[in-house]
């Protein structure tokens, strides 16, 4: 009876020590799993909080770009959590910075619609309707170069005609017609570069029939003084210069159509929207949000009233509602 019990005894005994060595081992599993997850968690936490690289803007050399190129960072920092760097005024502006694009150097710019489409894919200017080109860049840049093209920003850059308000309202100018009627009374005067390309004031004048009293070479930098002065009376101008955001300059309707368009946007690379979620949707917001006297308004605070392209950006997102 003795024997037995002993033998119970030690049974239970060797029960509850086993039973012992199992929890501690239960136990020990159990903390160093918790520990594993708890690096492995601390670790995506790390990832996850580990900046991306600044996305890079590129911009040519010239105000109105460099206002986009700080609308484009303000956006984007007020609208994710990204930073931006803006490489301000590339020179030889697309031919510089499409190379660069490639590369990898940089990650989006502003760039306009013939400039792609004449510059970099060397198309004829104006074989593709205003309507489809946007699609066709698009296209083509995606196959080739892994880029595409974002939104339109709705304003135009291209050549434009202008003339002084008071020659405007003394002969009822509105359009590039009515200046061809009385063309042979007044002085034109432009760039030299711009008299003598062949798609220049030549071709203005054959399309439009005009027949100028006189011609003058003015200096680019000029031809607005030159106007004011009453030196010339018209001028070749672009759509979106800060001067026709004047009272005092009329810029003229190209009724027949005959100058390109340079319809703004922004070229970025396709691995830099995958890499930064939700890039495109800010970059969209750029989408018709401006107009050529807009644009030529905000150059003229720029380039007259001398105030920071960043502040003249940030007012004005702010007044469409887009901060």
């Amino acid at each position: 009876m003795k024997k037995k019990k002993i033998i119970v005894f030690l049974g239970l005994v060797t029960t509850l020590v086993l039973a012992g060595c199992s929890s501690k081992s239960q136990t020990a599993e159990e903390t160093e799993n918790k520990a594993q997850v708890e690096t492995a968690s601390v670790g995506e936490e790390e990832r996850e909080e580990t900046p991306k690289e600044p996305i890079q803007i590129a911009t040519k050399p010239m105000t109105e770009q460099y206002i986009l190129g700080e609308m484009l960072k303000v956006l984007i920092e007020e609208k994710t959590d990204y930073q931006v760097e803006v490489t301000k005024g590339i020179g030889g502006g697309t031919s510089n910075i499409h190379p660069a694009m490639e590369k990898g150097d940089f990650d989006l710019y502003p760039e306009y619609t013939s400039s792609g489409w004449v510059l970099v894919l060397g198309h004829e200017a104006g074989e593709v309707p205003d309507d489809e080109i946007l699609v066709k860049l698009q296209e083509e840049y995606e196959e080739k170069f892994g880029m595409t093209w974002i939104g339109l920003y709705g304003f135009n850059n291209t050549y434009a005609v202008a003339v002084r308000k008071e020659v405007a309202d003394e002969h009822g100018l509105t359009s590039c017609s009515d200046l061809a009627k009385v063309s042979q009374q007044l002085v034109f005067g432009g760039n030299g570069d711009y008299i003598e390309r062949e798609d220049g004031f030549l071709a203005l004048c054959n399309a439009y029939g005009m027949n100028f009293k006189e011609v003058k070479d003015i200096d680019i930098g000029l031809k607005y003084q030159a106007l004011d002065n009453k030196d010339i009376d018209v001028t070749n101008a672009f759509t979106t210069d800060a001067q026709l955001s004047k009272d005092t300059i009329v810029p003229l309707l190209d009724d027949l159509a005959f100058q390109v368009n340079y319809y703004c946007s922004t070229v970025v690379r396709q691995d830099t929207l995958e890499e930064y979620p939700g890039l495109g949707d800010v970059l969209m917001l750029m989408d018709g949000l401006l107009s050529d006297q807009e644009v030529a308004e905000l150059n003229y605070q720029v380039e007259v009233d001398g105030r920071e392209e960043q502040e003249v950006a940030k007012e004005f997102l702010s007044s469409k509602g887009v901060l």
